[in-house]
């Protein structure tokens, strides 16, 4: 699931926490106010509402985009933004992109990320979860971006206690572009 994280970026990054919520919402619809979705609702949205992406070789790129951690000085955000900043290449097959919704679906019930928001159509995702942090304290994202059959962009803020860093925000943005067939062998 590793490798397809970037040409599946919401479905496989929000698949990364698994939720104990209640069936609640269909069609797209936001949650009320205080209810979650479950991942079995995220996961039949994903499925239905997100174009599929072609199976090949894929380029994606990682970048920070902004970082605000209350009292950390300039270079630690810094080094921050240089080693989160990545960009790599790898095979997407059609398995691939099968097991991504799979994955998704079948996600353990209990686990520490609860979503209240995931409206797909056709290309565009709209998300949002909060997840506990094992050091304590939340963390709140949002995810907004596009994905097509041969490119993906995505924006994700997290929000919250950043873990070992206290309180603070940062934004990343992934973009992802199929650049052909994967190599032979």
């Amino acid at each position: 699931m590793k490798r397809m994280v970037f040409a599946l970026a919401a479905p496989a990054l929000l698949a990364a926490c698994g939720g104990d919520a209640d069936e609640s919402t269909a069609g797209g619809e936001t949650a009320a106010a205080g209810e979650e979705l479950s991942m079995g609702e995220v996961a039949e949205r994903a499925r239905e509402g997100t174009v599929r992406p072609q199976p090949g070789q894929y380029r994606s790129t990682v970048e920070l985009v902004e970082l605000d951690i209350p009292g950390a000085p300039p270079q630690a955000a810094e080094m921050m933004r240089s080693s989160m900043a990545q960009t790599n290449e790898f095979c997407l097959t059609e398995e691939d992109v099968e097991e991504g919704f799979r994955q998704l679906a079948s996600q353990p019930q209990g686990g520490d990320c609860k979503f209240s928001k995931f409206d797909v159509d056709g290309g565009a995702i709209d998300a949002a979860m909060s997840c506990s942090n094992p050091g304590g304290g939340t963390v709140d994202i949002t995810m907004e971006g596009t994905g097509r059959e041969t490119s993906s962009e995505f924006t994700m803020t997290m929000s919250g206690n950043l873990g070992g860093t206290g309180e603070g925000s940062m934004t990343m943005k992934q973009t992802s572009e199929r650049i052909g067939d994967c190599p032979a062998g």
